[in-house]
């Protein structure tokens, strides 16, 4: 049975961010994750943790001016000191969570500035982060985006996020396989979960095209949960999905599917 991890960013939206804690852990979860944690101070979170119970299975690097429309700095030119600045805030946060896995957005290239220009920063800037956090005994992960939700975004395909994961070793960097992403993008979940496994270090998953729970569009939910297991796949599934209704009453899909 997959590890299920609530992502209290989309879930739970009916309390404020620092209740949703208590509410992951009263609706059955062991592990939650979320988008970005530095709105609040990390022991003021590490303790909405110990007291609920729960582990904090993963979180996103600082990624620039989100507001401004900004999916992390990893391939933009001359942001290096920030994206290094941007490593210690979330390798500190990292430590007083007791996380291992950090997610670093690669970014969207900007206009004018070449592909292999992006590439080499984005691989440079990569590994800096994976030697400083391998070095705390934390792994960076790095996810593809589909290019509906988020055009121009640096990393599309599992295969490319695979093959920087293989160029840079899995002990250090590893693969972020969301199935919603995938199938947008590219379809043929399963196979490419299967080949790529060996890179994979977290999961996370939402139903197509509304980024809702299981059950409310067009994935074979029943086969694709039963391929995690059958794969042995051992990390954490983060369910990060935008609830169609109430969060509690949308997760009636777990006894559905039997997870």
């Amino acid at each position: 049975m997959p590890r299920l991890a609530a992502n209290l960013s989309m879930m739970f939206n009916e309390v404020p961010f620092l209740q949703r804690f208590d509410a992951a852990a009263k609706a059955g979860f062991k592990g939650v994750e979320f988008l970005f944690p530095y709105d609040h101070p990390a022991a003021e979170i590490r303790q909405r943790l110990d007291d609920a119970g729960l582990r904090q299975v993963l979180f996103n690097m600082p990624p620039g001016d989100w507001a401004g429309g900004e999916r992390g700095i990893a391939c933009l030119p001359g942001r290096g000191a920030e994206f290094r600045d941007a490593v210690k805030t979330a390798l500190d946060y990292a430590g007083t969570l007791g996380c291992d896995l950090v997610h670093c957005m690669a970014g969207i290239v900007p206009a004018g500035v070449a592909r292999g220009t992006a590439a080499a920063l984005y691989v440079a800037n990569l590994s800096w982060a994976a030697e400083q956090a391998a070095a705390q005994g934390v792994k960076i992960v790095i996810e593809p985006i589909n290019h509906r939700d988020m055009p121009g975004f640096f990393l599309n395909t599992m295969g490319q996020g695979a093959d920087v994961v293989a160029a840079l070793g899995f002990e250090r960097v590893g693969l972020q396989f969301d199935i919603y992403h995938c199938q947008v993008t590219e379809g043929d979940v399963t196979k490419r979960m299967e080949a790529l496994l060996p890179s994979i270090a977290h999961m996370q998953l939402a139903d197509v095209p509304g980024r809702h729970e299981p059950g409310t569009g067009e994935i074979g939910w029943e086969y694709v949960l039963g391929r995690i297991d059958a794969l042995g796949y051992a990390g954490w599934v983060g369910c990060e999905y935008r609830p169609a209704g109430d969060t509690v009453a949308g997760l009636k899909w777990r006894d559905h599917y039997g997870v």
